[in-house]
C-alpha cells in the first residue's frame, strides 16, 4: 500500500514527553508528579454547576458564537486585565482561545513564516517548542535562573545580529523552572522588545497562584510590543477550556482570521460559565485564596520532604506559586534513566531532557504539587528516595 505523503510541517515534529508519560502514569498504584493537573478537589464544581444550569436558560448557550468569544467575557476578561496592566483595555483586544495553547498556536500561524527566529527560555514550556516546531520556525534558547531569562544573555546575542520575530516568556512561576521574571529584567525584555522590534509572548497561566509576594506587573504594562495569554484551566477548570489573549489589535484581528478556519467559534455554553465565575468578583477572590493555601502547603511538604529525603543528592528550586518544583542532581544521576526505575517503586515525574532544546537537562526533573495532597505527596518522595538508591546502588 502506498503511503500518503505527510506536510514538510511534520518532519521531525514529536509527541509531547509528558502527554506520553501521562499515558504510562495512569496506573492507579502510581503517584504521578508528572502532569501538570489541579487537584479535581480544588475544582468548584458545585460552583461550575449552578452556573452552566444558569447558563442552559439561556438558549445563546448551546448555539453558536463570536469567533473571537462571548463578548460578556471578553468584558470580564478585559476590566480583570485592565487591572493588572494599568490601563483600560477594549473588548476588541481581547480574543477567547480554546485554552491558552490555541493561543499560542494562533498567534505562532499570524506572527510567524518558516525559519523566523523565535527565542525561547530554556528549559522550556514543551507546549510552546510544539508551537514553534510546528511553524518551522528556528528556536533559539536562552538560559534562565530564578529571576526568569537571562535579559543580559539576550541582549549580547541581539548585539551580534539575533533578530528573532518573537520572544516567548513564560513570566510568572515558570513551567518547568518555577521561576518569577524579575522586575528588573521585565522592563530589560520591555525595553529590547521596543528597540529591536519583535514581539513578546507573555505566557502567564499561573501568576494567580502566589504563595506570598504578588509577582511584579505583567510585561504587558510596559510595551506595546507584548502580547499576553492566559487562562482559566489552573484557576477555575482545565475542562472548561477557556484561554485569552490580548495585545495589538491588528495582532488581535489577524488571530481571529485564522481562528475562523481553526473551529469558527469556542462553546458559547463554557464561556457563559467562565463569565459567571469571574465576574463573581467577591466568590472568586475567596476561591483563589483557597488554591493558594491549598497549593502553597502541597509546595512546602513537597519540598521539604525532597530535601531531607534526597538531602545532598539533589537541589530544588524556591516554589513561590504555581504548580512545579525543579530539581537538580548534584551527582551523575541521569532522570531518564531514574524514571524507569521510579515508575517501578510507584512514582513518575518529568525528565528534564523533555524541556532540552540545546542544554544538558540530563540531570534534572520536573515535579508538580498540585495534584495530590501533603501526605502522597510525602510518600511519593520517600519512593523517589528509594528508586535513586536503587539506581546508583
Amino acid at each position: 500500500m502506498t503511503h500518503a505523503a505527510l506536510s514538510a510541517r511534520m518532519d521531525g515534529l514529536r509527541s509531547s514527553a509528558i502527554r506520553d508519560l501521562l499515558t504510562l502514569t495512569a496506573r492507579p498504584d502510581v503517584i504521578s508528579l508528572a502532569g501538570g493537573l489541579p487537584d479535581p478537589d480544588f475544582i468548584p464544581r458545585e460552583r461550575i454547576s449552578k452556573a452552566a444550569h444558569d447558563a442552559l436558560g439561556d438558549p445563546s448557550s448551546v448555539q453558536y458564537g463570536e469567533t473571537s468569544g462571548l463578548r460578556r467575557l471578553r468584558e470580564v476578561i478585559a476590566e480583570r486585565e485592565s487591572s493588572k496592566i494599568g490601563r483600560a483595555l477594549d473588548v476588541s483586544e481581547v480574543v477567547i482561545t480554546h485554552g491558552s495553547q490555541q493561543g499560542l498556536s494562533l498567534l505562532a500561524q499570524v506572527l510567524l513564516d518558516a525559519g523566523d527566529v523565535v527565542v525561547v527560555e530554556e528549559p522550556a514550556y514543551t507546549g510552546a517548542l510544539q508551537v514553534f516546531r510546528t511553524a518551522q520556525a528556528r528556536l533559539v534558547p536562552v538560559q534562565l535562573d530564578e529571576d526568569g531569562m537571562d535579559t543580559d544573555a539576550l541582549e549580547a546575542k541581539l548585539a551580534a545580529g539575533l533578530r528573532p520575530k518573537v520572544v516567548h516568556t513564560v513570566s510568572n512561576f515558570h513551567n518547568p523552572r518555577g521561576a518569577v521574571l524579575s522586575a528588573q529584567r521585565r522592563a530589560h525584555l520591555a525595553a529590547l522588545a521596543d528597540r529591536y522590534g519583535f514581539w513578546v509572548l507573555e505566557d502567564d497561566p499561573y501568576g494567580e497562584l502566589y504563595f506570598g509576594e504578588k509577582p511584579p506587573a505583567p510585561l504587558a504594562a510596559l510595551s506595546d510590543r507584548v502580547i499576553r495569554l492566559s487562562s482559566a484551566s489552573k484557576v477555575l477548570a482545565p475542562a472548561l477550556r477557556v484561554g485569552w489573549l490580548h495585545g495589538d489589535r491588528k495582532v488581535c484581528e489577524a488571530v481571529e482570521l485564522i481562528k475562523q478556519g481553526a473551529d469558527l467559534c469556542g462553546s458559547s455554553l463554557t464561556q457563559q460559565i467562565a463569565a459567571d465565575l469571574f465576574s463573581d468578583v467577591e466568590w472568586f477572590e475567596t476561591h483563589l485564596d483557597k488554591l493558594r493555601e491549598g497549593y502553597g502547603a502541597r509546595a512546602k511538604a513537597l519540598v521539604t520532604a525532597a530535601e531531607t529525603e534526597l538531602s545532598g543528592r539533589a537541589r530544588f528550586s524556591e516554589v513561590r506559586g504555581g504548580m512545579f518544583c525543579w530539581m537538580d542532581f548534584v551527582d551523575d544521576v541521569d532522570t531518564t534513566e531514574l524514571l524507569g526505575a521510579a515508575l517501578e517503586h510507584g512514582v513518575a515525574f518529568v525528565p528534564g531532557s523533555a524541556f532540552a532544546v540545546e542544554a544538558d537537562l540530563g540531570r534534572s526533573a520536573r515535579l508538580c504539587f498540585a495534584t495530590y495532597p501533603e501526605a502522597l505527596l510525602v510518600d511519593a518522595v520517600g519512593r523517589l528516595r528509594k528508586s535513586v538508591t536503587a539506581g546508583t546502588a
